[in-house]
């Protein structure tokens, strides 16, 4: 069996060549599944499992826009479709200028057995733009998200293709993008985009989801272990919603949180983070990381270097800002200073070679982020549900839901690794329980 899923990764590999990521996203669910070939062996009848490393459609595409000083830009769009047995399309959209299709590719990959393990009816895509919003006006902005439609809307809608935001899109950038695509189709489907504004067919708690969702993941990773976030203290890297909102949490169950970082540099605070100055710097005034060291204490620390995040002493890490940010020498830093859990709030941001050194370091639990912050896209489905109904929820009663999935999905890991064989190996758990799903759909819906 091992030969065969060799057999395998060597095919895919070689079909998606200088695609690094989307290689790393491969390797890991494909090594984890040998004991359901063995167990399924109508898997390889149909050959399911190369099928399921293929997107079901790549869309490329030119987006041509005129900034505020009349200059002509040219960026790329992608759209990458990626599976759809369980559902429409649903991912997020990145505008950010490493953004390629190799990387969209492995998002869309771990997309469909995230929304898999959500257990809503959602299938896997994703997309994006080597766009960069920083720095850019409201206008340019607009300007790029109304031409970037005036391509996407022919590829998306309600029952088709629902993206929602990611790095760089938030309520502004999905305003934009749905303006135009009621524009250009004269239909208010409020379903064919997520992250919607509330006035206008968002959900409650949709900003905090994917934080909530992975301190829900880890508080339930730390009750196996008869503990609980009071007074540990926790790393957090990045300082976008999903750390913000992370940090947020966290500090609700009681825990000490002191680091935080963007992309030109991490503070330490040892006093633990002052979320109400971190939320005003980054979500107000769009401002850097560094102006939080010169707003408070003097006992907090910057660095220019983000990734210093993780020389702080822990009980728990939470990578949350992007992917490979977390390399082995870090995460063995984290084991030797006492980390007991780390869940990946952000897509991948664990090394190959880190999560590796994490899954066989006894004591530590590893929760990967496939199930760690699969409720971004559940709050998204919940959006989904309410633009359906014509219904909106309560910000508690949103929550409410969010928190049952996210449980669920713990529980779903576990148990699917324990039923393997391997307790407590959340990485096989969630491969093995997401891709089952998937495949099982594709079998019974048959060769398309």
């Amino acid at each position: 069996m091992h030969a065969t899923i060799e057999t395998l990764k060597n095919d895919v590999l070689a079909r998606n060549a200088g695609e690094p990521e989307f290689h790393q996203a491969v390797v890991e669910v494909l090594d984890s599944l040998a004991p359901v070939l063995e167990t399924h062996p109508e898997y390889l009848d149909q050959d399911v499992i190369r099928r399921l490393c293929e997107p079901e459609r790549q869309v490329i595409f030119r987006v041509p826009w005129i900034d505020s000083k009349g200059n002509v830009n040219i960026n790329r769009g992608y759209r990458v479709e990626f599976n759809s047995a369980l559902g429409p399309y649903k991912g997020g959209l990145r505008f950010h200028p490493t953004v390629n299709l190799g990387i969209v590719k492995f998002l869309g990959f771990e997309q469909t057995f995230k929304n898999s393990l959500t257990g809503l009816p959602i299938g896997g895509g994703k997309g994006g733009s080597d766009f960069d919003p920083h720095g850019r006006s409201d206008r340019d902005i607009m300007a790029f998200c109304q031409s970037f439609m005036t391509e996407l809307y022919r590829h998306i809608g309600e029952y088709t293709d629902v993206p929602a935001g990611d790095i760089g899109v938030g309520t502004r950038e999905i305003g934009y993008m749905f303006g135009q695509y009621k524009r250009i189709t004269n239909r208010f489907e409020s379903g064919v985009l997520t992250g919607k504004g509330l006035s206008w067919g968002g959900s409650l708690v949709r900003p905090e989801a994917t934080g909530y969702g992975t301190i829900f993941f880890a508080r339930e990773m730390l009750a196996t272990q008869g503990e609980d976030f009071e007074g540990k203290r926790v790393s957090v890297s990045g300082s976008g919603n999903v750390a913000i909102y992370a940090i947020e949490k966290a500090q609700e169950l009681g825990a000490v949180v002191v680091t935080a970082s963007d992309s030109k540099g991490a503070i330490y605070d040892p006093d633990g983070i002052d979320l109400d100055l971190l939320k005003q710097i980054k979500l107000e005034e769009r401002g850097r990381i560094s102006e939080y060291a010169d707003r408070r204490s003097n006992r907090v620390e910057f660095h220019e270097n983000r990734n210093d995040v993780w020389q702080i002493p822990v009980d728990v890490a939470l990578p949350c800002a992007t992917q490979n940010e977390l390399d082995v020498h870090a995460a063995q830093t984290l084991i030797n200073n006492g980390l007991k859990v780390v869940a990946e709030g952000a897509n991948m941001p664990l090394t190959a070679d880190a999560v590796a050194l994490m899954r066989e370091t006894e004591g530590v639990l590893f929760g990967p982020a496939k199930a760690v912050n699969a409720g971004g896209v559940a709050t998204s489905a919940l959006e989904m549900q309410q633009n359906a109904s014509r219904d909106r929820w309560t910000f508690d009663y949103t929550e409410t839901r969010l928190e049952e999935i996210m449980v669920d999905v713990h529980e779903t890991c576990r148990a699917t690794a324990q039923e393997y064989g391997a307790p407590s190996d959340y990485v096989l758990g969630a491969n093995i329980a997401g891709v089952t799903k998937v495949v099982d759909a594709m079998i019974a819906q048959g060769l398309v």
